[in-house]
């Protein structure tokens, strides 16, 4: 029995419908991506399917009972407070709401309770079953690896998004809909939330441009077109191919059809020489046929770019010797990175990938010459003309126009030696003569991405730097910039999440890969994956995996000859990673078990002090596994070491 079912949907704003008359089901266990060009529709269908929204006509159907989540594309501005209460947002908010009296109860038990109000508000959460719902908050909250009082302001964008996921999954959603939910987390965190869709969500609809996550987790994909949807049971690769034999054959039934028009445009024009029957039916029958023309809905365009390049640059573009960077004012704080060796030469094309807060834009400064290094030394080379795309959009003037923030005034810009009109050049860029009048503030995140390409492309370069150029990009969009990149004889440096673009544009790779340690490696993101030391998933008494991942150096071909203490270190080495796994094996059965125990609603309806001992022995449990673990990769690295090649 479908969950959800959309008949004959139709909805507009004033212009051409967005959608069309269009029908769908959704069933239990279903992984459906909505796909699309920018500005056809597939936000406002989410927020139909949650009725945020109500449709000009058509019927949304759904089960009884069912309980539907969605996580926006956009960060609420005004959310506020400790990530707790946001999270139990998720169960209602109000007076006696059962979220609002879970979220009462942790501060009360935080800061000192009111023994009145605890056994008042124990006793409502009784009253509702509400005891459940609190575990759920819980466990929501630590499988996200949350911290529960801190304020939901102060934290990254990414951390920002696992909250308001969590707030959407304490309800425990029949439907789970996500809008853009990779945007703005770094390359862990969309692996991690890959796994933990594939593992705990059943029944999802999401957007998304993420070509690698769209890969990985959709089971079935509909396309929004020109207001009309079409459904494809089928992976995304076979979508590609069987929606290019569409459109090609859509060009040719178009061709076909627009020839047979103008040939009775021509015999009408020659004149009717008698009012016979045959004739006044074949006028009728044009005047149909111009009349299905005039309904025809060409596909938007696509976006034309040319990315200017200046003078040749000289063949070192920068290099870096032994360069570290700690941010001054705080000696006691960590490098953002050190021991750092780096030669970039022109034409080189660089990613950068690492996580959110590990230090990206900084290393980008410091290669700029824009932040002078703690230590060592970075050398700019010769004639270079860079042109810097901003992820946060702080360029853009919201209060001015698309057309003032490319062309500052003028009516003209200047692309390599031709001289055009600017709003011909907008149009380029997919900008109707209405949206470049249109003030920035109103235009939606891939309009801003496409503006500032748009006039970023306008400067001649011969070193380009990008941070996160891809978010809120169409796929049709994105594979142009691609293509572009590819052309561009200059040097590029980016830094993206979007795993796909890092594999068809750069040559190299720039990791971060924890404590202030930068590695390079040739090729893109699934190149450092072979490249980087391989991390196994070891097996313990049981025969299943372990839950964890180790890293470890590459075999050796060749173990070298060791000395009689070598030895007798090794053997200890190779007992301790027999007897590793099976203790981080058992600890992860022990964490599994607090983590029920923390789940189990009967533990919330006793004494205070046993929850804060049920927290304190997982927290225990979760640091002695961390110091396990981390042993194990000493051990492996030691062994390793020793028995390393002649």
């Amino acid at each position: 029995m479908a969950l959800l079912s959309v008949t004959n949907l139709t909805m507009s704003f004033g212009g051409p419908k967005l959608l069309d008359g269009v029908s769908f089901q959704i069933e239990p266990g279903q992984r459906v991506c909505i796909v699309g060009r920018n500005g056809e529709g597939k936000s406002t269908l989410l927020r139909l399917l949650t009725g945020d929204l109500t449709p000009d006509s058509g019927e949304i159907a759904r089960s009884v009972g069912l309980n539907v989540a969605r996580l926006s594309q956009k960060v609420p501005e005004a959310l506020e407070g400790p990530v707790y209460q946001v999270v139990c947002q998720g169960l209602g908010q109000g007076e006696g709401a059962l979220g609002t009296l879970i979220a009462e109860r942790h501060e009360l038990l935080e800061r000192g309770h009111d023994a009145e109000r605890l056994a008042t508000i124990e006793s409502e959460l009784s009253e509702q079953d509400g005891w459940q719902a609190l575990a759920d908050v819980d466990t929501a909250i630590s499988r996200l690896s949350l911290e529960p009082d801190m304020r939901f302001e102060d934290l990254s964008g990414g951390l920002k998004r696992r909250a308001l996921l969590a707030r959407a999954l304490v309800g425990n959603p029949d439907i789970l809909l996500l809008d853009e939910p990779t945007n703005h987390l770094d390359i862990d965190s969309i692996a991690w939330l890959e796994d933990f869709l594939i593992r705990h969500v059943r029944t999802l609809v999401f957007i998304t441009h993420d070509r690698m996550f769209l890969r990985r987790i959709a089971t079935r994909i509909i396309e929004l077109d020109r207001g009309k949807l079409a459904d494809w049971t089928c992976d995304y690769d076979t979508f590609l191919e069987r929606k290019e034999a569409l459109l090609e054959a859509e060009e040719k039934n178009w061709a076909e059809f627009d020839k047979k028009l103008a040939r009775e445009e021509v015999w009408v024009r020659q004149g009717i020489k008698a009012r016979r029957t045959r004739n006044e039916g074949r006028v009728r029958e044009l005047k149909k046929l111009r009349e299905e023309r005039a309904k025809r809905r060409e596909r938007t365009g696509q976006a034309t770019m040319v990315v200017q390049e200046a003078g040749r640059s000289g063949k070192i573009v920068v290099e870096v010797k032994d360069a570290s960077y700690r941010w001054p004012g705080d000696p006691s704080a960590p490098a953002v990175f050190h021991g750092l060796d780096l030669i970039v030469q022109r034409g080189d094309k660089v990613g950068l990938i690492g996580p959110n807060g590990a230090g990206k834009t900084t290393l980008i400064q410091v290669l700029l010459g824009k932040l002078a290094p703690t230590t060592g030394e970075v050398k700019l080379g010769t004639n270079l003309e860079v042109a810097y795309f901003d992820q946060h959009r702080e360029t853009l003037d919201p209060n001015k126009t698309v057309r003032e923030s490319v062309a500052e005034g003028s009516d003209q810009v200047t692309i390599g030696e031709r001289t055009m009109h600017v709003m011909g050049y907008l149009k380029n860029f997919l900008f109707s003569s209405d949206r470049a009048n249109s003030p920035v503030r109103v235009l939606s995140g891939g309009e801003r991405n496409r503006l500032l390409l748009a006039r970023l492309f306008t400067r001649p370069s011969n070193v380009l730097v990008m941070d996160e150029p891809t978010n809120d990009l169409d796929a049709e969009t994105l594979e142009l910039l691609e293509d572009r990149l590819l052309e561009y004889p200059g040097t590029l440096i980016i830094v993206s999440h979007d795993r796909a673009f890092l594999n068809n544009v750069v040559t190299s790779t720039l990791a971060f890969e924890g404590g202030g340690k930068i590695s390079e490696y040739v090729g893109g993101y699934d190149d450092w994956l072979r490249q980087r030391p391989q991390a196994i998933v070891p097996t313990g008494a049981s025969g299943k995996p372990l839950a964890s991942k180790l890293t470890v150096a590459p075999a050796a071909p060749k173990p070298r000859k060791l000395s009689f203490k070598e030895q007798r270190e090794a053997d200890g080495l190779r007992t301790e990673l027999v007897e590793l796994p099976l203790r981080i094996e058992n600890l992860e059965a022990d964490m599994a078990a607090a983590q029920e125990r923390l789940a189990d609603p009967e533990l919330y309806k006793g004494p205070p002090d046993a929850i804060a001992a049920a927290q304190a022995a997982l927290a225990e449990l979760e640091a002695a596994h961390a110091v396990t673990f981390a042993r194990w990769e000493q051990a492996e690295a030691r062994l390793a070491e020793l028995e390393g090649p002649e």
